[in-house]
């Protein structure tokens, strides 16, 4: 898999404290997107799943303060199937999952994609929509851009696919 970085301790994307693993590669193309280095889908490092997995536990002494990892991008759901596998990872270790997206949840839904549909299971947040210049707003938790959700994905599952907003 493509990386374009790793912050261990961001307090801005999403709940609590995180590690972020920012994938490389984006086809959205969204007007000033706030991670531009990410689009190429050749630029970052190459990965296997297994040292994703050990970057990510490798927090150090802000460890047992880390709510969760956030995939952001780049998109990620263009590598949706290895993400998967480091969601399961994340969750088995304690963390929740956040999962930032260009498109919609309604448009993830709709694709009959195996690896998409396992990533979204695994998801506990899913900020969902591209950012736009027009809609945007500064006082927004964890989003650029009024269009853009924070969707629970846990209660949404309960609802049968009913979006159910998060703003925690």
């Amino acid at each position: 898999m493509r990386i374009a970085g790793i912050t261990y301790e961001s307090l801005v994307d999403g709940p609590g404290i995180r590690v972020v693993i920012f994938v490389q590669g984006c086809d959205l193309g969204c007007p000033e997107c706030h991670n531009p280095d990410s689009h190429s889908r050749v630029g970052g490092r190459e990965h296997t799943v297994r040292e994703v997995i050990r970057l990510m536990k490798k927090v150090g002494p802000a460890r047992k303060m880390v709510k969760g990892v956030t995939f952001s991008g780049g998109e990620p759901f263009l590598q949706a199937g290895d993400l998967a596998q480091v969601a399961f990872e994340a969750k088995r270790i304690g963390w929740d999952v956040t999962t930032f997206t260009g498109n919609t949840y309604e448009d993830l839904i709709s694709r009959e994609d195996a690896d998409v549909q396992a990533l979204l299971d695994l998801t506990d947040y899913l900020i969902d929509g591209p950012y736009i210049r027009e809609q945007r707003d500064l006082d927004l938790k964890f989003r650029g851009s009024t269009n853009q959700r924070i969707i629970d994905m846990k209660a949404t599952r309960k609802q049968n696919g009913r979006v159910k907003l998060f703003y925690g």
